[in-house]
């Protein structure tokens, strides 16, 4: 069994929290998860997505920043995101300078995907498969992205708009899910139900990517 729980010093002096876990300590398989600003490691999609791919003995790193947290109040939305590349990138390079890994994962949410697409274009990263939960600024990206990708995206989330997800969906390389009815939380607003079902779904199509 693997754990570690530490952090490192990220953009601009600020702590970044990091969690490596795995059933063996040998595993060459690596699983980054890269968070949404409000949608933490621990929320539902990621804990039993996660739970599949730790089943499967591979290694989970969930990059914890918090992009909630009163020192970014005065960040603009450029130095935001020059904050989740930067942080994501110093705590994925600890991780792979001490750890032997040859298959990869990056799972993204939101602000996340502004990392993963930024992680993408790093050599180490080309064959890495990448399933998404919601795209937020990445849609050229994906758009050009020869990683083998799967798309999840709900027609109530702010950042839907039609036209950029059907181009999204000419790209062969990814594999896109419209979800009818849920929001940026991949949630069904007052329907706790049909966002567990939801939650099954997602997670049923992520084990068999």
């Amino acid at each position: 069994m693997k754990y570690i729980n530490e952090s490192i010093e990220g953009y601009k002096g600020k702590n970044i929290p990091y969690t490596l876990y795995g059933k063996t300590d040998s595993s060459h398989d690596l699983v980054i998860i890269l968070p949404g600003a409000g949608y933490t490691a621990n929320s539902p999609i990621f804990h039993y997505s996660t739970g599949v791919f730790f089943n499967k003995n591979k290694d989970i790193l969930a990059v914890n920043y918090s992009y909630s947290d009163p020192f970014y109040n005065n960040f603009s939305q450029n130095e935001l995101y020059e904050a989740v590349k930067s942080d994501s990138k110093l705590v994925i390079d600890k991780i792979l300078n001490t750890n032997s890994y040859i298959n990869f994962y990056i799972i993204g949410k939101s602000i996340g995907t502004i990392a993963m697409s930024s992680e993408l274009k790093r050599t180490i990263f080309e064959n890495a498969k990448t399933p998404l939960l919601d795209l937020d600024e990445v849609f050229t990206t994906m758009v050009d992205s020869k990683n083998k990708g799967l798309c999840f995206m709900g027609d109530r989330d702010r950042f839907y708009t039609e036209e950029k997800f059907n181009k999204i969906r000419t790209n062969k390389n990814i594999t896109s899910k419209l979800i009818p009815g849920v929001n940026h939380s991949l949630d069904h607003e007052e329907d706790i139900a049909k966002s567990i079902d939801t939650l099954k779904d997602v997670v049923t199509d992520i084990e068999k990517f």
